[in-house]
């Protein structure tokens, strides 16, 4: 029996939690990778993935390359288990580790990239302090129009059709959930990220990144690529390092992402990462099944997939 059509899709920032290299699988590059994130980031990785606490885990500069790392050995893994995926892509960060399991990028060009991300993104979190929050049970249009009355706020991922990520100061995002919780919103639950991601308060890390992606060395993607600016697949070196500049200061556009992969022809997602966000995201999609490598181990991917 071939196997089911299927995309790898990689989780961002959020889905870090203490003890997230424990469960990864073994791989020959993981300490090499970790022993570079180190060196790169200036901080103790391993121990604060091992030992938390979750406030230094919940730092971007620390989550970032243990999230890329952690992603990227999962999808690898999944490789060489046979999966040969018609698609990949990633939430926010996780575009990095789709785009190294694609051949965009080595590893260790993305790990580069992430920490250089991770550095710039902490640095103007700090000089422009800010949050994000999910909005949920409160269909998109609504979040859309109630927050476009609204200042120092703004729609950061559209995750599903009903739960909308918010990013924006700390008196925006209070302001928001506020207006949103009086509008019928379900409920507001504050995200563990360092900063406004994915807003126009991020303009100074876009800005400097997007220098550093346009100078780095990209070649074609061997798997098709969907991202967060654009979710269309591409291959093309050039279309998708354009895609990835603007990201920073970009929405997500995460719903769009899982109804093209199935409109593509996509039968099952498997998420490969850390958690389990975006497994959920895409079980609320009619016509599309989703599971977790940590649910049940590559094992239980390659049943689903019928492999």
């Amino acid at each position: 029996m071939s196997m089911r059509t299927h995309a790898l899709v990689f989780p961002g920032q959020g889905s870090q939690r203490v003890g997230m290299l424990e469960t990864l699988p073994e791989h020959e590059d993981l300490n090499r990778l970790l022993d570079a994130a180190e060196a790169l980031s200036g901080l103790p990785l391993r121990s604060i993935a091992v030992n938390g606490p979750a406030d230094s885990l919940s730092d971007t500069r620390a989550a970032q390359p243990l999230l890329y790392l952690t992603d990227w050995v999962w999808g690898m893994s999944l490789l060489d288990c046979g999966l040969d995926p018609a698609f990949v892509a990633g939430h926010s960060l996780g575009e990095y580790a789709a785009l190294a399991i694609a051949g965009v990028f080595s590893a260790e060009a993305g790990l580069e990239l992430v920490t250089e991300r991770s550095a710039l993104m902490a640095a103007t979190a700090q000089a422009t302090p800010g949050t994000m929050a999910a909005v949920l049970g409160m269909e998109r249009s609504e979040v859309a129009e109630l927050v476009e009355s609204l200042s120092e706020v703004w729609m950061a991922n559209d995750n599903s059709a009903t739960q909308v990520v918010l990013s924006g100061t700390h008196h925006g995002i209070e302001a928001a959930t506020t207006a949103l919780t009086a509008a019928g919103a379900r409920r507001i639950v504050p995200l563990t990220v360092a900063g406004p991601f994915h807003s126009p308060l991020m303009a100074p890390a876009g800005d400097r990144f997007a220098t550093i992606v346009a100078e780095a060395q990209f070649s074609d993607a061997t798997i098709p690529v969907l991202q967060n600016t654009d979710p269309t697949p591409a291959t093309a070196e050039k279309l998708i390092k354009a895609r990835l500049l603007g990201q920073i200061t970009s929405p997500v556009r995460w719903t769009e992402t899982v109804l093209a992969l199935r409109d593509a022809g996509v039968e099952v997602i498997v998420e490969a990462g850390t958690g389990a966000v975006l497994t959920g995201l895409a079980r609320k999609v009619d016509g599309i099944e989703a599971v977790a490598v940590e649910d049940g181990g590559i094992e239980r991917v390659l049943e689903v997939l019928g492999a």
